[in-house]
Order: structure tokens, then C-alpha cells, then sequence
């Protein structure tokens, strides 16, 4: 009976070895590899496995997500020998576990001296003017570099990042004084442009002023012409009718001649910018006949003015 219970024993003992060690449970984003005899043979993906106790074992535990690797800072000396420091970080994926596994050692330290030997290349080749104002042209061609290197790992390179540029001290100030000097360059630059513009503004409005002046002189010496020309043509019509009249024997035209020029005269007289005091005979019978002189002339013009119309009209 007790050699009984020893077997038992025995063979639950062997029982629970053999299901610890052909039972795998491989949890979600992990894959385990599998080795036979110290040969890889599977990948155990996510879910529950039963392998060879004793003969298959588990090689390489890799986890299949996304991950995270800072690249600790370093010293970069660029193209223009300026010394930098620099530090990122660096997004991979593991896409092939037995790659992953048996194509590289130390997978993480592989990825990371690779991306800092890259960091050093690249930003090595580029003037510190670029390093800081092409940081995303930086960033793609150390994913295009390095992906390309771990690809033959099994290993994705999705994302690299560079996080921080740092110029010595002294450098820094040289760029804050240069920016400095640029601001003030381009603000002199814009007040003497405004100057310029406001110049050629002003410029413009006279020039416009003084054509819209012109315009108007010339309107106005037009219209004085004109009324000139018409105050010639009365005149010229009026001297017509007095000679006319002086020619028929009316003595009342000669009186309307005299007396327009004497009160011409008299005019000229009173508007004169001599501002002694002018004293001079002055007839008023005569100036008064020359009035009565007027009038019967401007009488016997409308009355013939009035015949004339009788005579057009077809209803007299």
C-alpha cells in the first residue's frame, strides 16, 4: 500500500512538471519564441500553448507593441565647427519576434548607439543655421537612415524625434545679438520705406491738385473769354445801332454814345488806386441829357423790335 501511494505520488509529481513546462500562456501584445533543442522552431503568439516538456523550451520573451527609447544627449560638432548638444527619443515596434530574437543582441542597445551615430552623421553635415531651422528635415532623414539599418532586425522604426538643441553660451548670445541686429535692420528698412511711400503719396496728391487746378483755370479763362466774346458782341451791335442811328440824323444815338462814354470814365475815375482827392467840373445837364439820350434810343429800339414781331406773327 505505501509503494502504491509512493508511485502516485510520483506520477502526480511528474504530471505537474510535465504541464509546467508544456503549458505556455503567452499574454497579449508578447510572442514567445520557441527553441528545440537550442534550434528556434515556432513563435507562441497571444493565447494559451502546449509544447515538448523538456524538449522545446522558451527562447525569447519580446513584446510586440509600440516602444519608447530615449537617446541621451550628446555632443555634435556641425559643419561650420559650432558644438551643440543633443538628445531625442526614438519609436520602434518589433513586427518579426524571431528576427527580433536571433538577428541582433541587445536589441535596445543596438537601436540606441545606432540612432546616436546617425544623430552625429547627419547633424555633422548641416550648418548650425539649418540644425535649428530644419529640425523636421532632421528628423526625417534619421527615420529614413535608421529604418533602414534595423529593417534586417525585424524591427520598425516609426518615429524619431530630436528633442533638444542646445549652443554653447557664447553662441547664444552671438545669435541673440545678430537677431537683434536683423530686427533693427528690418525696422529702419520698413520706416524709410514708409517714408518713401509717404512721400510718393504727398507727391501724387499735389501733382493731382495741381492738375485739378489747372483744370479749373482753364475752365475759368474759358468762361471769361466767353462772356468777354459776348460783352464784345453786344458792344459791337450796340456801336452797330448807334452809327446806324448817328447815319439817319438822330441826334438822340449821339447822345447815347456820349453819355455811355462818359460814365465809363466816370468809373474809371472812382475805381482808381490813386488816393488823392481829384476835384473836376462836372455838367449834370449834359450827363442828364446823355441819360435822356439813352432812353429815347433804347424806346425807338423796341418799339421797331415790337413792329418786327407784329409782322412775323400770323395772327395780326
Amino acid at each position: 500500500m505505501g509503494d502504491i501511494s509512493s508511485v502516485v505520488i510520483f506520477l502526480i509529481f511528474l504530471a505537474v512538471i510535465f504541464i509546467t513546462q508544456g503549458v505556455k500562456i503567452v499574454p497579449q501584445g508578447m510572442q514567445f519564441t520557441v527553441e528545440r533543442l537550442g534550434r528556434y522552431t515556432q513563435t507562441l503568439t497571444p493565447g494559451f500553448h502546449i509544447i515538448m516538456p523538456f524538449i522545446d523550451k522558451i527562447g525569447a520573451k519580446l513584446n510586440m507593441m509600440e516602444q519608447v527609447l530615449d537617446v541621451p544627449s550628446q555632443e555634435v560638432i556641425t559643419k561650420d565647427n559650432a558644438m551643440v548638444r543633443v538628445d531625442g527619443v526614438v519609436f520602434y515596434q518589433v513586427l518579426d519576434a524571431a528576427r527580433a530574437a536571433y538577428e541582433v543582441r541587445h536589441l535596445e542597445l543596438a537601436v540606441l548607439n545606432l540612432t546616436m551615430t546617425n544623430i552625429r552623421t547627419v547633424m555633422g553635415s548641416m550648418d548650425l543655421d539649418e540644425l535649428l531651422s530644419q529640425r523636421d528635415s532632421i528628423n526625417t532623414r534619421l527615420l529614413t537612415v535608421v529604418d533602414e539599418a534595423t529593417n534586417p532586425w525585424g524591427l520598425k522604426v516609426t518615429r524619431i524625434e530630436i528633442k533638444d538643441i542646445t549652443p554653447p553660451r557664447d553662441l547664444i548670445e552671438s545669435m541673440a545679438r545678430q537677431m537683434k541686429a536683423e530686427r533693427d535692420k528690418r525696422a529702419n528698412v520698413l520706416e524709410a520705406e514708409g517714408y518713401r511711400q509717404a512721400q510718393v503719396l504727398k507727391a501724387e496728391g499735389e501733382k493731382q491738385a495741381a492738375i485739378l487746378e489747372a483744370e479749373g483755370q482753364r475752365e475759368a479763362a474759358f468762361r471769361e473769354a466767353e462772356a468777354r466774346e459776348r460783352t464784345a458782341e453786344a458792344e459791337a451791335k450796340a456801336t452797330e445801332m448807334v452809327s446806324k442811328a448817328i447815319a439817319e440824323g438822330d441826334i438822340n444815338a449821339v447822345n447815347y454814345f456820349l453819355g455811355l462814354k462818359y460814365v465809363e470814365a466816370l468809373k474809371d475815375i472812382a475805381t482808381s488806386n490813386n488816393e488823392k482827392l481829384v476835384l473836376m467840373p462836372l455838367e449834370a445837364s449834359n450827363l442828364i441829357g446823355s441819360i435822356a439820350g439813352i432812353s429815347e434810343v433804347a424806346k425807338t429800339a423796341l418799339s421797331s423790335r415790337e413792329k418786327d414781331d407784329k409782322k412775323r406773327s400770323p395772327w395780326t
